[in-house]
Order: C-alpha cells, then sequence, then structure tokens
C-alpha cells in the first residue's frame, strides 16, 4: 500500500463507543511528507480520528494502513507500527517524576532503539531544536505550558519518526505560548515530515497545510488545500463553522 508515497490510507473507517458512532464513514490517503490539518466542531470525531491512526482506539469497522501495515488486522505488531508515529498530546502526557533528560531517552533505550549514550546525545540535539537545551535537568513541574509541549514534541521526535500526529497540541497552552509551539511545528513541516494535525489553529492551517479536512458528525464534509477550504468554503457547514471562528 505504500505506493504514491501514501504513508497513511484510512478506507471507511467506523469507531463507536458502545451506541455512540463518533465515526460513520472515513476514507482518506495522506502522502509522505503532507501536512493534514483537521478542523471541526467539539465532538465532530476529530480526536478520535487522530487516535485511530495508532490504534489507541479500536477500530470498529474499515481499514487503516500506515506505512504499508494494515493495524486493522489483529496480527499487526501495533508496538512496531507505533514506533514509526510519533504522538502529541494536548496535555503533554509527560512523566512528572522523570526530568526532561528521563523523558527523552525513556523510548529510545527501553525499545533498544539507542544505548543510553547514544539516546542522550541526540536528546540534547533535539532539546537545541526546541529551545529547551537548557532545561535538560528541569523536572516537568518546574516548566511552562509551552516549554512542556516543545519537550513532548522533541520525546516524539527521539524515536525518529516518520508520522507525527498532533491532538489539539496548543489548546492547553495559555495564548503568548501558542506561538513558540507552532513555530516548532512549521519548521518540522518545512523539512519535510509528514504530519496529521487537529487544531483550531486557523492561521497555522492556512499557513502550514497542504491539505485542510473539515470534519462534523464523523464525516469529512469538506477537504482542499487551505484556500480552497478555507477561503472559498463550499459545503454550508463549513461556512457557517469558519464564520464563527475566523
Amino acid at each position: 500500500m505504500a505506493e504514491n508515497n501514501v504513508k497513511i490510507h484510512v478506507s471507511h473507517l467506523k469507531k463507536s463507543f458502545g451506541n455512540l458512532e463518533v465515526l460513520k464513514d472515513v476514507s482518506v490517503d495522506v502522502t509522505q511528507g503532507e501536512v493534514v490539518v483537521v478542523l471541526g466542531p467539539s465532538g465532530s470525531g476529530k480526536s478520535t480520528f487522530l487516535r485511530c491512526l495508532n490504534r489507541l482506539e479500536t477500530i470498529t469497522d474499515g481499514q487503516v494502513i500506515v506505512d504499508g501495515y494494515d493495524i486493522t488486522d489483529k496480527k499487526t505488531d501495533i508496538n512496531k507500527v507505533r514506533e514509526n508515529i510519533g504522538m502529541v498530546f494536548q496535555h503533554f502526557n509527560l512523566f512528572n517524576n522523570l526530568n526532561v533528560m528521563g523523558n527523552m531517552i525513556l523510548a529510545p533505550t527501553e525499545l533498544k532503539k539507542a544505548t543510553k549514550a547514544e539516546a542522550t546525545e541526540n536528546a540534547l540535539k533535539l532539546l537545541k531544536r526546541v529551545g529547551l537545551l537548557d532545561k535538560a535537568e528541569a523536572y516537568p513541574s518546574q516548566l511552562s505550558g509551552g516549554q512542556k509541549q516543545r519537550v513532548a514534541i522533541a520525546r516524539a521526535l527521539a524515536m525518529n519518526p516518520d508520522i507525527l500526529l498532533f491532538d489539539e497540541p496548543t489548546s492547553a497552552l495559555d495564548p503568548e505560548m501558542v506561538g513558540e509551539v507552532l513555530q516548532v511545528m512549521k519548521q518540522l513541516a518545512s523539512e519535510g515530515m509528514t504530519m496529521v494535525v487537529v487544531t483550531h489553529e486557523i492561521g497555522f492551517a492556512r499557513e502550514v497545510a497542504s491539505r485542510v479536512i473539515f470534519m462534523e458528525g464523523g464525516y469529512i464534509v469538506e477537504e482542499g488545500t487551505p484556500e480552497e477550504v478555507l477561503d472559498h468554503p463550499k459545503e454550508a457547514r463549513t461556512i457557517d463553522f469558519l464564520s464563527k471562528v475566523l
């Protein structure tokens, strides 16, 4: 399935929690180096969709193929696939009992991707890249929200993933900290990282997205370039949503 550089292939994805059908029929392909931004009102299924891409949510029906691996197939080793998919959460999900360096080197050393020395060297490079080299010994409680999120991005990068998933990475931040996180994400996009970003940051979508998806009620209502979806939306529901947020 990895031909045409398709990194993520989603076909007729459905997800229910009991009787509640959150994703009703979602099909989309994400190609290598694309930045796909997913917009939509609360409850539209955006975060659930994202969490199905690395099987943090079990998939009710349909097919999801990531990097050529069918993750809907029970026989697929999801942990192996996840090593290639970094995930950045809304609330950072750092380990509070470990300092920044400890958070950074945990996965690469635990999963035998690197020795402690290699992981440490790589972590220092990544912290420098996100502007936090001076915080290597700090604990999460000593960091601002924006700093925590930049550490979380650096931690995701420590596994050298092909794909990064971002679940509302700036929504828990004070407004003045949003910019520093978006700056790191823009840098990654410019370097060709494949990214799927659930966000309310319309400016980021306009500036960085190769494609914008608008979701509502468990479906993809509209998708296209930022210009098509944000400036010339065709669907009434998209127009209504954008009129409230722009």
